[in-house]
């Protein structure tokens, strides 16, 4: 695959992770392979929380000009310096975060496996619509995002979109060349060596 079609990786972090462990290995992996975004993706409600995990993991991306978006908390974008956000209820509060947040920054929104709930995103001024998950996952309704949804969406739309949701080497080769991203967490943050799982599971891409 030509290196200007290549899918870009976003990376997600765990839904929790040791502030004095996970750091480093997600230093390691975007050290070892080109990243475009990072998406913190904390399931934790405690602001506390939050604010240290994003001063750290800011700081880290930014150092290696990745830019950073977290999920859900609109609020705390600005308050830690981010980038934008990603949005988790489709085109519901696109509008308002475009608005809240301002022309620049980065607004995303995952919209299952709902072509409509994209085009709608899109319609709101997301700057990419993501859909999934496209393996079999409790993602969302667990309803797959099909590929003909991508292959439709990657002739007819200008808006970015990003697969997610357990990926396997058969899928990233499947779906490279119908997506702009692959956003990548949990496939390899269980492995012993996140490096070597994110580089097998990118194989297919070249």
């Amino acid at each position: 695959m030509a290196a200007e079609d290549r899918p870009q990786i976003t990376l997600i972090t765990p839904p929790s992770f040791d502030l004095d462990v996970f750091p480093a290995q997600l230093s390691a992996v975007l050290d070892a392979v080109e990243v475009a975004c990072l998406r913190i993706a904390l399931a934790s409600r405690e602001e506390d929380n939050l604010l240290r995990a994003g001063d750290v993991l800011r700081d880290l991306a930014h150092a290696r000009d990745v830019a950073v978006v977290i999920e859900s908390h609109l609020l705390l974008v600005d308050r830690l310096g981010l980038d934008g956000v990603h949005l988790t209820d489709g085109a519901r509060t696109v509008r308002k975060a475009r608005k809240d947040l301002g022309a620049d920054a980065i607004v995303g929104a995952f919209c299952g496996p709902t072509r409509h709930e994209g085009i709608s995103a899109g319609e709101g001024g997301a700057d990419y619509v993501a859909f999934g998950p496209v393996g079999a996952s409790p993602l969302g309704q667990g309803t797959l995002a099909e590929f003909e949804l991508f292959e439709w969406w990657s002739e007819m739309i200008e808006v970015p979109v990003i697969a997610e949701g357990a990926l396997t080497v058969e899928l990233v080769e499947r779906f490279g060349p119908v997506t702009d991203f692959f956003a990548i967490g949990s496939e390899i943050w269980g492995a012993d060596d996140p490096v070597a799982a994110l580089r097998a599971l990118l194989a297919p891409l070249g």
